[in-house]
């Protein structure tokens, strides 16, 4: 579809609307640290993308003929994980508002390693987007000495939405709640164990983050993705694990897992009667796995801001927003200045984390 000059005026006028939208308190952040992580959650969407779009840039863009060709979105991980279902969702959606098709791509394998690289090495023509995680853009940069991209390779859109994390275990365990769970591990440090879904995940760093706390030693099995792990916490061959919800959601619906306390800073509307680890014991714990939308660095402006527009607008439509939620999704979409302010604090947090952890993928 072309963009013509009316259709962007059009566009224009309906960006520069006042923000409607307030980001809930603390979704997206671990603790509290100067210049809180939580104040991008207290601020509305701003004007950012409609002002670059009023540059003289912009009404050059409208005499072009773009999108003349499908988007490709680079999803580094599987097809059927949660990373991809928000991705084929919101894809759908963009592309009737852009007029084109945007095709997922999905380019598992080495921790997002092998999509994220992909991505920074595409042409920066506003034909690549990909989704970008707590991983690939905070955790592997200190968990890996050298890796072929950088976050820095990439402009942010904007964040998309959060997983929220929570502890689980066996449904024949004796834990009943998160606090008597705590009492045990501190009063013998060694004698359980917990099942990730890959080292370096941000389900890994977050129980990192409950040993820092707490003070108690619990022993990492890895595993190579989710499905793996959840199978034998429910089989009994562990006792336990973080899951997501995107990943977990179902089986504790299903009384396959108990869960004991969710680690977002509140409860979560999925599961409302599951108390947070901070309500539990843990003073101000947060963790939270995120999705934010970036394209290759050097992508036309113009285009990455009516992107980053176009991508707030699709993921509030109500039948996504609400078939997102339902999967378990926390839907706060921002732009991109305040996703790239919020990695910036994130990455201060969590490498200070893995440093003072000693904890290392090479």
């Amino acid at each position: 579809m072309t963009i013509t000059a009316r259709k962007l005026r059009g566009f224009l006028a309906r960006a520069a609307q006042p923000p409607l939208l307030n980001f809930p308190r603390g979704v997206f952040v671990t603790v509290p640290i100067a210049l809180s992580r939580r104040s991008m959650l207290h601020t509305a969407l701003g004007a950012a993308a409609a002002l670059a779009l009023a540059s003289p840039q912009a009404l050059a863009l409208a005499q072009k003929a773009w999108p003349a060709k499908p988007i490709r979105w680079i999803v580094a991980y599987p097809a059927g994980g949660g990373q991809d279902f928000l991705a084929r969702h919101l894809s759908v959606q963009m592309g009737r508002q852009l007029g084109q098709s945007i095709i997922i791509d999905n380019r598992p394998g080495a921790a997002g390693i092998i999509g994220t690289d992909a991505a920074s090495k595409a042409p920066a023509d506003g034909y690549t987007m990909v989704t970008g995680d707590n991983g690939a853009m905070v955790l592997n940069t200190a968990l890996y000495k050298k890796l072929p991209y950088s976050p820095g390779d990439f402009t942010p859109l904007g964040f998309m939405a959060g997983f929220p994390l929570i502890l689980v275990v066996n449904p024949d365990s004796p834990f009943t709640s998160a606090r008597q769970w705590l009492a045990a591990v501190k009063r013998s440090p060694g004698a359980y164990s917990y099942a990730s879904p890959g080292a370096g995940s941000p389900h890994h760093l977050a129980m990192e983050l409950i040993k820092e706390r707490t003070g108690s030693f619990i022993v990492h099995v890895p595993y190579r993705g989710t499905a793996m792990a959840i199978q034998d916490v429910m089989g009994g061959q562990l006792p336990m694990m973080i899951v997501d919800t995107a990943g977990g959601l179902a089986q504790i619906r299903a009384g396959k897992v108990r869960a004991l306390a969710v680690l977002s800073p509140r409860r979560i509307a999925a599961l409302p009667n599951v108390p947070t680890l901070a309500e539990s014991g843990v003073p101000d714990f947060e963790a939270v796995a995120w999705q934010g939308l970036f394209v290759p660095k050097g992508t036309p402006p113009d285009i990455a801001a009516l992107l980053s527009v176009e991508m707030q607008k699709a993921i509030l439509v109500p039948e996504v927003k609400t078939r997102l939620e339902e999967f378990g999704l926390e839907v706060t979409p921002s732009d991109g200045p305040q996703l790239a302010s919020f990695i910036a604090r994130e990455t201060t947090f969590w490498h200070q984390l893995i440093r003072e952890r000693h904890l290392s993928l090479d």
